[in-house]
């Protein structure tokens, strides 16, 4: 259902009626026009608001969830998952800006386009355009019965021995409608002040030694069918990359 946020200091003039933010960063790749309306999406509902500052907090109500419930994450053309703060602004005219997703709060341990360099596979429209965008190369390898994505100099967040590194994720063949899970790094991360990562194994991809995560989601976090996906899980990476130096 298309909500609208009314906003009390619309009397300015604007350029357009109403403005798609993913279409516009998808076309033109420049600042969104001034307009009455801006609509973008939240995992898979449409909003449509009347004002181009917003808060994380805000866009979250947008969709029924609260900062105590869920993360929320910006998806700007050319960049990795951005996480957004409750009381954070984002201006949704910014160059870029396409979408957001949502993240409960509950799951557990256990640039220019980007372009593809090998596929021995395709994934949906919507990922590969989402993978186009984030202006790093990527790859679709067939590993025996085995599917893996791969995305190359993959930025990690600060605290670990490497600043880059190229990361895989096991796409299921009924994906979709089944989960992605866990994630596995060709760079073994390490803790600089020599804490022990926990839930770590190798697994063998394509010749190389990799590190596997064993990290899921939870019963109370499942897998939600038609609204994620490869960007939605990436952004739980980012989650569990950033938790193990909150422990």
């Amino acid at each position: 259902m298309e909500k609208e946020k009314k906003n009390p200091n619309s009397g300015e003039n604007e350029d357009v009626d109403i403005v798609d933010l993913e279409e516009h960063a998808r076309t033109h790749g420049t600042e969104a026009p001034r307009a009455k309306k801006y609509a973008f999406r939240v995992d898979k509902d449409r909003v449509v608001v009347d004002t181009p500052i917003i808060t994380g907090r805000e866009i979250l109500s947008e969709v029924g969830k609260t900062p105590e419930g869920h993360k929320l994450y910006q998806h700007k053309r050319g960049h990795q998952p951005i996480l957004v703060g409750p009381d954070e602004s984002v201006n949704l005219r910014e160059k870029g800006v396409e979408r957001f997703t949502t993240m409960p709060k509950d799951t557990t341990e256990g640039r220019e386009n980007g372009h593809c360099l090998h596929q021995d596979f395709r994934l949906p429209d919507a990922d590969e355009t989402y993978l186009n965008g984030l202006g790093l190369t990527w790859e679709c390898r067939k590993d025996g019965v085995n599917r893996w994505l791969i995305l190359n100099e993959w930025v990690v967040p600060t605290g670990y021995n490497y600043d880059k590194v190229s990361m895989a994720l096991l796409i299921p063949d009924s994906y979709s409608d089944s989960p992605l899970d866990m994630v596995y790094f060709r760079e073994h991360l390490a803790r600089p002040d020599g804490k022990p990562i926990g839930a770590l194994s190798t697994q063998v991809i394509c010749g190389a030694a990799w590190q596997r995560w064993s990290r899921h989601r939870s019963s109370a976090n499942p897998w939600r069918i038609g609204i994620d996906d490869v960007a939605s899980h990436l952004g739980l990476v980012d989650e569990w990359l950033r938790r193990e130096f909150e422990k």
